[in-house]
């Protein structure tokens, strides 16, 4: 089932859009687009070198890069939080796994699918655009299945700098969550991405051998990017991924190039079972062919588990920027992103500037006031659950697809057409406690 536009969206709500808007004058033309993503350009000239240096030497190793102001040239044109979909982009390895009969061949295609988004990303060393507090991004997708999947994420802390988002194939029973959280370290000649988050896969058709829905927990790799003071710039992922299902479990290494030895991109990992008996050896390169080989089996031959080259990823579908709200990313860093686009960073300094200088007003007012920040959209963890935060509204595991997508297109605009409730400018954690007042009262 494929839906175009909001089941039961209000008219627009002038409260709740009436966010800061960030418009500003550049003072020159930026909307012309180049035949070059400049994403993939380098920009290392002799400006820009003289920058990076100004800013190591204020650096100590192992400080912390979120309190630092970067240079605008080595930033993505997107923010962080549509970043987090690049490993959405897979949906059909998903659909596999979520369709696969057998638990082990299920959790290989689990690996598979979380594995496969890795590799999405600039060609040259850049790094996403930091979500100031409150900052939000809605997206979806048009399967090829004819279903449609639903993307919420939020920033819901800045030191740390916490991103919480959603996911959801309805009709398919999956869902995801998860927490991103970034710890950027300076280390000399590399700055490192240390990813502290989390990810959760859900199966909601599927039960454990406990009666509840096949969970699956996913850790992140670390990010390093090499060559800040000498050689050639590059990004290394590094160190763990850890994934967990209810009977499997792989810790996959991503090893780093030595200073001597060793290969660029390699990956290494062993799926076995709580007890710790080995059936499958993961091998290959995450941004390149990654392999699978039975260990149950003498003499067999690694297998392809997942080709980068062959499988295309589906980016993800966004409403038009005159529909959004001003703290919705792609408008929020429109004027800075169409600078980027034109590698004009005189105006994408000053864009960007004005945006987290407002962003610092903010907090100094807030700390003034006594007054504390609140998501409109995620809220915080109860005891026992694996993530720091959640989507606020409860969305039942027993409901109808149909009454799923209306509860997930009711949080936030995600479909073309959608318009912003009344409702939506009310803290997360308030919308939450009237849910559950209202579940108890239909208990009752």
């Amino acid at each position: 089932m494929s839906l175009s536009t909001s089941k039961g969206g209000s008219s627009t709500n002038k409260s709740a859009t009436s966010e800061r808007s960030t418009s500003l004058s550049t003072g020159s033309k930026t909307s012309e687009k180049p035949n070059v993503d400049t994403d993939d350009i380098d920009e290392n000239d002799e400006s820009g070198q003289n920058i990076i240096l100004n800013i190591i030497s204020q650096l100590k190793p192992g400080c912390d890069l979120t309190r630092i102001t970067l240079p605008t040239f080595i930033l993505e044109k997107k923010s962080m939080l549509e970043r987090i979909t690049n490993q959405l982009q897979f949906p059909d390895v998903l659909l596999e796994a979520h369709e696969e009969k057998d638990e082990l061949e299920r959790f290989l295609k689990v690996i598979a699918w979380y594995l496969a988004g890795w590799h999405i990303a600039p060609k040259a060393v850049k790094k996403p655009l930091n979500p100031v507090l409150g900052e939000y991004f809605t997206a979806y997708w048009n399967l090829p299945n004819k279903q449609q999947a639903f993307y919420i994420s939020e920033q819901t802390s800045h030191h740390p700098p916490e991103s919480g988002y959603f996911y959801m194939i309805p009709e398919s029973h999956i869902r995801v969550d998860g927490v991103t959280i970034p710890k950027s370290k300076f280390l000399g000649n590399s700055s490192a991405a240390m990813m502290v988050g989390l990810t959760v896969l859900t199966f909601l058709d599927i039960m454990d051998k406990n009666g509840k829905p096949e969970k699956y927990t996913l850790s992140q790799p670390n990010i390093y990017a090499r060559g800040i003071l000498f050689g050639k710039m590059r990004v290394e992922l590094g160190d763990h991924m850890i994934i967990k299902g209810p009977s499997y479990e792989v810790d996959i290494e991503f090893k780093t190039k030595g200073f001597i030895s060793g290969t660029y991109d390699a990956i290494d990992g062993t799926i076995k079972d709580k007890k710790g008996k080995e059936y499958y050896e993961i091998s290959g390169k995450w941004n390149d062919i990654m392999y699978i080989k039975d260990l149950r089996t003498r003499g067999s031959k690694k297998q392809v588990l997942f080709d980068t080259h062959k499988n295309k990823p589906t980016k993800p579908l966004v409403r038009p920027l005159d529909e959004q709200g001003d703290y919705e990313s792609r408008k929020l860093w429109n004027k800075v992103t169409d600078a980027l686009a034109v590698r004009n960073h005189e105006v994408a300094t000053e864009e960007k500037f004005q945006i987290e200088n407002y962003q610092r007003e903010l907090a100094k007012k807030r700390v003034e006031d006594g007054v504390e920040f609140y998501p409109k959209l995620f809220r915080k963890a109860e005891p026992g659950e694996d993530l720091d935060w959640y989507i606020y509204k409860h969305i039942r595991n027993n409901a109808s697809p149909e009454e799923q997508i209306k509860d997930i297109l009711e949080i936030a605009p995600i479909l073309p057409g959608q318009k912003f409730t009344e409702k939506f400018t009310i803290p997360a954690y308030k919308k939450h406690e009237i849910q559950q007042k209202e579940l108890s009262q239909k208990k009752a």
